[in-house]
């Protein structure tokens, strides 16, 4: 039977899901932009589905991936008969990744990351007070 969570396994269990975040929104800034040559062919977003655990001995709560899911964006028609990857009618195809969205999204889970080691940094700190106290 695998132990009781307790702060630190709640803490670095969110930390791992803000870094699949930014993870997703650094592979979708990558790709923005880029072209193919058929709309099957281009880039489309991704983005994690995440799930809520409960441990039942703790009451504590914390999140998990579940599943990463595509986009169902249409890509952008562009046409620029004289790029290689055109098809016969002169047409490409790019990605449909909103930048800025990305780039909201990226900022946004850097900040929870940011907030999550500021609780670790404050239950490490509250711990060592304690056991001091105990002196």
């Amino acid at each position: 039977m695998a132990s009781p969570m307790n702060i630190f396994d709640v803490a670095g269990r969110a930390m791992s899901a803000q870094l699949v975040r930014m993870n997703s929104s650094a592979s979708n800034l990558a790709n923005a932009g880029s072209i193919a040559g058929s709309a099957d062919g281009a880039y489309r977003s991704i983005k994690p589905v995440f799930r809520t655990e409960l441990d039942r001995t703790t009451g504590m709560s914390t999140v998990d991936v579940d599943r990463m899911v595509r986009s169902d964006a249409a890509a952008i028609r562009q046409h620029d008969p004289d790029h290689p990857l055109a098809d016969e009618n002169g047409d490409v195809w790019a990605a449909p990744v909103d930048e800025t969205q990305e780039m909201v999204e990226m900022m946004e889970s850097a900040r929870q990351y940011q907030n999550l080691v500021e609780v670790l940094q404050t239950a490490k700190t509250l711990m060592l007070d304690t056991m001091r106290l105990g002196k």
